[in-house]
This record gives C-alpha cells, structure tokens and sequence, in this order.
C-alpha cells in the first residue's frame, strides 16, 4: 500500500512566512524589499530594477531562489507504474539522468498541475510543482507500492539563468557541465559538497537549477557569487516580476495564473483541459490508463471550443486583463489573462483565453485597451496576431557544450 512521510510542517498560512535557506544574502541583495508570499515562503519580487533584472537573464546570468516550489520525493516498487498513471505524458522511457515535464488531470480530463518528473537514479523520482499536490498524490497512489516525501523544505534549490551561466558555474567550480544536455541532471559536487545539476528553467535560455540539502545553501550561494567578486561575471538576484516577463516571451504556462485549475474553478466550465492550454503535445494515448484519458480521449474527437494562445499585441500601451474580439463579427470571444512589454522584442507579449469557431481561431482579432494619460482615462483598439510558437528563443539553450562567453 502506499505511503507518505511528510517532511516539516504543514502550511499555515496564519503564520509568518518561511525562510528560505538563502534568506540572509537574498535579504543583503534586496534593496527596496519588495516581498511576495510563494507557497508559505517569503519571496522578492524585486531586487532593485526590474530592467536590470530582466536584462540579467537574457543578457548575463541570473539567479534565483526555487526553494518554495512544491517537492515530492517517489520511490517503491511501484514508482514509475503510479506515475504514468498519474500524468498525461508517457515517462517510461525516461532515463536515470533525465528530465521531462508533465502535466495531470482529474478525471474529467481537466489540468489539476504541470511540473517535472526528474528520474534521479532508477527507480527513484522527484515530482517538482508549482501548487501543493500531497492529497492528490496520495489519492492517486492508493492500491499501490509507493512512498511519496515531501522535501519542499528538505531541498534548497537555485536557477542560474542567462547566456553565461555555463561560464560563471564551470568557473566557480561546477564540473561536469560542458557534456550536459538540456533536460539532463549531473550529480557533483563544489568545495567537497554534493549537488544536483539539472539543465532546466522556466526562463527559454540557457540555464541551470541546482539542488542541495539546505545546510549546504549559503556555502552554494557564496560560490556562486564568488565568481563575480572576482570580477569574471557580473550576476545579478531576479525576482517574480522579472522571472514572470521571460516565461511569457518563452511562451510558458501558468496554471492558476494563466487559467484556472481544476483544484480551484468553483463554477462549471471554467477549468481547462491540457488541449485548451495549448499542452495537447503532452497528452499520450498509447500508453496504458492514465487519469482523464477517457474524457480527453472523448475531447480530442470533437472541434477545440477555446483555446489559452499566445498573442502579439500592436502598440506600447498594456493590455492587461484586456477584452479580445473578432473583428468578422465584433463578438467578445475571451480576454488577456496575463501580459508583458518585451524589452528585447519591443513588442506587447500576451497569453489570451478565445473561443474557436469550427476549430479555428477568428482569422483577425482586435482588443480593447483602456490607459491612464495625464489623469484621463483613454481607450484605443489594437490588433493582435496569434503565434503558434514561442516569441523568443535562442539556440544557445540546446547547444552542447553551449558557448563559452
């Protein structure tokens, strides 16, 4: 039967916030303590400039605390077997050493999640997620041979993000590196210390994520950072805001922020299935029994009613939480769920909920902003065009061994 060890205690959102393992130098880097809450931990938003941050990840190298993501730790007999029923996407094929992201559902084929699966060494797996999934995992694990650990607070995680990544972890002392491939994992070690490699971000550049037992973080940290005190790199801390521009130019979801998950919707028929999110390409129904697959198998027979797309918008003024239209017929037909000005595209980026007709999206579509100028409000109509794939990437994030700045 399956089993839970439950490391730490359970949230309480009535309490003061976390702690990260990082917290006393992120609270030494932060200059306008500017905090957010992030699964019961305290998280900056922003350091000190949101366009330095933001031009740190796609120009230099970031780094940033991933401690509060939600861990599980799956092992047992039935490990794999529990997870490929799990999720959508067939894992069993995935390698010690790898990484691949997932997404899961309940039964009536709408998205509860997404996260990664990383296969650490066989039979041995971490479930890594944005929201907390024990109940669920539990649920799901019944009948079986399984142990499922939570080790969100077990495991102090960072991202090292940007075209120098490579360079700052290989000159501070990371080896191994140069033969990783992305979505792959090294186990390593810096200054006699053990550590967990992943080629993984939710950045869409080069990067890396690295996991180590918290005792361990600030000893991490430092030498990390110590390749800048050398004056080889500059590295600079990001925060939400501008972890949230990148994932939106690299055209990555957000369950909960994007659309609403299954956990959550109150009402009928506001929750999205992995189709309507754009997340069909991870949906496997070769594999055996999966939870959802009879409802999705049932969808994937009709026309797409909706659809969570990625929109370019004309002009410089936001469209946030703006209404979209199609201009064949001035139906309002969805809205703006979440939205940046790309500096380096100079472009208005979005993330818009449409409904289809036949299948399709409307062949033009229009939104209407409304802005602020001069203590007067304004309303200006803008086209937008949809993109079908990502708005920025480079082939610096495949490339092996990426390219040495």
């Amino acid at each position: 039967m399956s089993k839970v060890i439950q490391q730490g205690p359970a949230h309480d959102f009535k309490k003061v916030l976390r702690h990260s393992p990082f917290h006393d130098r992120i609270e030494q880097q932060s200059q306008i303590k500017s905090w957010s809450p992030w699964n019961g931990y305290q998280t900056a938003r922003v350091f000190d400039s949101l366009s330095a941050e933001y031009f740190a990840i796609r120009s230099s190298c970031s780094v940033m605390d991933l401690t509060p993501m939600e861990k599980y730790r799956i092992t047992g007999v039935d490990a794999l077997k529990f997870l490929n029923r799990l999720v959508t996407r067939d894992i069993s094929n995935i390698k010690p050493g790898r990484v691949t992201y997932v997404v899961w559902c309940n039964d009536e084929g709408k998205v509860l999640d997404d996260g990664t699966i990383f296969h650490l060494q066989q039979g041995e797996y971490r479930l890594c997620s944005q929201h907390h999934q024990l109940d669920w995992l539990l649920i799901s694990s019944l009948g079986m041979d399984v142990t499922i650990s939570e080790e969100t607070h077990e495991v102090a995680a960072l991202s090292v993000q940007g075209p120098t990544a490579y360079s700052v972890l290989t000159a501070a002392g990371f080896v191994g590196l140069d033969s990783l491939k992305p979505f792959g994992i090294v186990h390593t070690s810096f200054n006699g210390t053990d550590v967990t490699v992943s080629r993984t971000g939710y950045t869409g550049d080069l990067g890396y994520e690295l996991w180590v037992d918290p005792a361990n973080a600030l000893s991490m940290w430092d030498c990390v950072f110590s390749v800048k005190e050398r004056g080889l790199y500059d590295i600079r801390c990001i925060g939400l805001e501008a972890l949230e521009m990148v994932r939106i130019e690299a055209g990555f979801i957000m369950p909960g922020d994007d659309f609403n998950t299954a956990e959550t919707t109150i009402r009928a028929g506001h929750d999205r299935s992995p189709f309507e999110v754009g997340l069909g390409w991870v949906v496997n129904f070769d594999k055996g029994h999966f939870t959802g697959k009879q409802a999705l198998l049932k969808e994937k027979a009709l026309p797409i009613q909706r659809r969570l797309v990625k929109l370019s918008v004309e002009g410089n003024k936001s469209p946030d939480q703006a209404f979209i239209y199609d201009a064949k017929n001035g139906n309002n037909i969805g809205a703006i769920k979440v939205q940046c000005w790309s500096p380096i595209l100079k472009a208005n980026l979005a993330l818009a909920d449409i409904e289809y007709a036949n299948g399709k999206p409307p062949t033009e579509l229009w939104t209407e902003i409304f802005y602020q100028k001069e203590l007067a409000w304004r309303v200006q109509w803008a086209r937008c065009t949809v993109s079908e794939t990502a708005f920025w990437s480079h082939s610096r994030r495949s490339a092996t061994p990426p390219p040495a700045y």
